[in-house]
């Protein structure tokens, strides 16, 4: 409103001014002179008037205008009916401590995230898992057993082994003889989970500065992930959710352990008091200190996976190790890791463009300590002669060391010690562009009644409309009941901005378990015998995902156990139930309903920009494993002499695209 009357000042004072010139022209008094600056004024009234058309544009249309699917008003969205644009969520306000280039801190968190060196095996990154719009598309060897389970199964049930090549027909695991009847037969009912491959079963010996490969010991797996005495690549527990709009979780993993306060060190926020990372101070000193910076889970759950067995990490790995590879350490033959030496890097990519070595490798920046130097203050990488040495019990020792001194393998540099607070702020930095803000949906929501087509504006009604069966009795109205749990604009009710004024969670506080959180209990996906989330082995508890985007990003559910969203509209449709519960809410859609909802989610919540690559979704070359030659009864060993066979790998390369995107889209999940 007050930008709209000071265009109105503007437009009548622009109108006072014409009719002045105008006066003048009728007069014969103007001159020559003065004619360009009538037609500049007649240009400026007109785009003047333009503005002040737009900034009476009505925001949210019908049906938003009268939802009925709410959740409860919080302090952060006091107005559930009449939900905001999406809005950015704020940095740590106490960032500008730690950061002085926000530039390059962007620049390192992008490398980092996609940098296939991260992985002790030289070939996993952060991005293996997410390099799809933000999630993953592989379909083979992506099977995990029930290792999640209260009695751990490490049994295939999908397909008979691991490295196998799903299907449409596997799908969905839990398959009904008529899927509109949750007590119709059951025809399959699999604990298994369909998810993202990563590293192989190995311990660490160590980590080698600058070799992108950690020297490792195959070991025997003991999950099951393992052909004829061959191991093949470990599968995560849980399906892979996509890292795009990741930054407006309050909290993140679908457990919620990765907390909104980060300690610099792990995943555990402020409940963890023992989290300390190092501080230069006067006298050439270093000193043991606490860090806490709100507004940053994406930052605790960055130091999760590089440490995993099953995403990134050799068992035993620690973020000092990494540390230790990535940066200059005092050694024979050391140096330091190149940014991204094993990928090319388009030279229009939209935050490395310019430092690209294209068409060779990697940057033209030499190493990542020239990176963190630049996006961070000295205070927390540089200090002369002073090491920390990370003791057999957990502890550690300040040491002097002189010049010119190999470091042990438990010693480290204060970079090297604090590598886990760089990575963590800076991924989440990368990861914070990674907004997707221009959906249909959002441009209908900002007033263009045009943006939705009419059967996606009948899905948008079916969204947002609660639905009024009862129990076993279907709903009548056509009413999806969605927006409850994904709530508009974020599409999910986890989000920072629904959850502000809700204790924090840091401290175990037991909201973590309630849907003020965004976490829901018993949603009849699977027995919370058999993953219990954020609860426990009698009650599940997980935390409902935003649906932007959600065409690009099958599987579907924690478990991955739905690869179509007609499946997943047909399993809230019939009540839920997977799980055996007998509390279903049947919403009795029919079936031009759950096509238009499924309309309205397939093409009314997909971002071009996602869709085709174009910034900031852009990214470096990569290579993924894709599962290994053969199948789940017969692989071939690669050679390796470190100890278990492992599987030969085969990798797809996924290029470079730079800040204008590509063409043509890639296949989704099983296209």
């Amino acid at each position: 409103m007050i930008h709209l009357n000071y265009a109105l000042v503007i437009l009548l004072v622009v109108i006072a001014m014409l009719f002045g010139i105008y006066s003048r022209f009728k007069t014969r008094i103007v001159s020559r002179a003065s004619r360009p600056l009538a037609i500049f004024l007649i240009i400026f009234l007109a785009i003047a008037s333009g503005g002040v058309v737009s900034a009476q544009v009505t925001r949210n249309p019908a049906p938003l205008n009268a939802i009925t699917s709410l959740p409860a008003p919080t302090p952060g969205d006091p107005t559930p009916a009449n939900p905001p644009l999406l809005t950015a969520v704020a940095e740590p306000s106490n960032l500008g401590d730690f950061v002085r280039d926000q530039t390059a801190l962007l620049k390192l968190g992008k490398s980092l995230f996609w940098d296939m060196q991260l992985g002790s095996d030289g070939i996993q990154s952060c991005a293996s898992c997410h390099f799809h719009a933000g999630a993953d598309n592989r379909s083979k060897n992506q099977i995990s057993p029930g290792l999640l389970a209260s009695l751990k199964d490490t049994t295939f049930q999908v397909g008979g082994g691991p490295n196998y090549q799903l299907t449409a027909a596997d799908f969905p695991f839990h398959k009904l003889a008529d899927p509109s009847d949750r007590n119709s037969t059951i025809l399959s009912d699999p604990n298994d989970v369909a998810s993202s491959q990563g590293v192989f079963n190995s311990v660490l010996v160590e980590t080698v500065p600058g070799q992108a490969a950690d020297n490792v010991t195959s070991t025997p797996d003991p999950d099951g992930f393992q052909i004829n005495g061959i191991n093949v690549r470990r599968v995560e527990p849980r399906n892979t959710p996509t890292v795009i709009n990741a930054i407006f979780n309050k909290l993140q993993f679908w457990d919620g352990r990765a907390k909104e306060t980060f300690n610099g060190v792990n995943e555990n926020g402020v409940a963890d008091s023992s989290a300390k990372v190092y501080k230069a101070v006067k006298n050439n000193a270093v000193a043991e200190v606490t860090v806490s910076l709100d507004n940053s889970s994406l930052a605790s759950l960055v130091t999760g996976p590089p440490l995993s067995p099953f995403e990134l990490s050799a068992a035993g790995r620690s973020l000092h190790d990494i540390g230790g590879k990535f940066l200059a350490r005092r050694r024979k033959k050391s140096t330091a890791l190149r940014p991204l030496a094993k990928q090319i890097v388009h030279p229009q990519d939209s935050v490395l463009g310019a430092d690209s070595s294209s068409p060779q490798p990697g940057l033209k920046i030499l190493s990542y300590d020239a990176l963190i130097q630049q996006a961070f203050k000295p205070e927390w990488w540089s200090v002369n002669n002073k090491i920390i040495q990370v003791n057999s019990n957990g502890t550690t020792t300040v040491k002097n060391i002189g010049q010119g001194v190999a470091l042990l393998d438990n010693q480290f540099t204060l970079g090297q010690y604090n590598f886990g607070l760089f990575a963590g702020l800076a991924m989440q930095k990368y990861m914070s562009t990674l907004v997707s803000d221009q959906t249909p949906f959002d441009k209908f929501q900002a007033g263009n009644t045009n943006a939705l087509t009419a059967q996606e504006k009948s899905g948008l009604t079916v969204f947002v409309t609660a639905s009024n069966g009862t129990g076993t009795t279907p709903g009548t109205n056509g009413g999806g009941y969605c927006n409850t749990c994904h709530t508009i604009p974020e599409f999910t009710r986890a989000s920072v901005r629904r959850t502000a004024g809700v204790a924090s969670t840091d401290s175990g506080n037991p909201l973590i378990n309630a849907a003020t959180n965004g976490f829901f209990a018993n949603y009849g996906v699977r027995p919370a015998s058999e993953d219990p989330g954020a609860g426990d082995f009698t009650t599940s508890r997980f935390k409902a995902p935003t649906l932007r985007n959600i065409a690009l990003t099958a599987p579907y559910m924690h478990n991955g156990g739905m690869a179509t969203l007609e499946q997943v509209v047909d399993f809230y449709n019939r009540g839920r139930g997977d799980d055996g519960r007998r509390d279903p809410q049947i919403l009795g859609l029919n079936s031009q309903q759950k096509a238009d909802l499924v309309a309205f989610m397939r093409t009314g919540l997909t971002d071009q920009r996602v869709l085709l690559e174009q910034a900031p979704f852009d990214h470096p070359q990569l290579f993924v494993p894709n599962g290994h030659p053969g199948n789940q009864f017969s692989v071939t060993s690669s050679g390796n002499t470190n100890g278990t066979p492992t599987a030969t790998d085969q990798l797809v390369e996924i290029p470079a695209v730079g800040r204008n995107g590509v063409t043509t889209p890639k296949p989704n999940f099983l296209d």
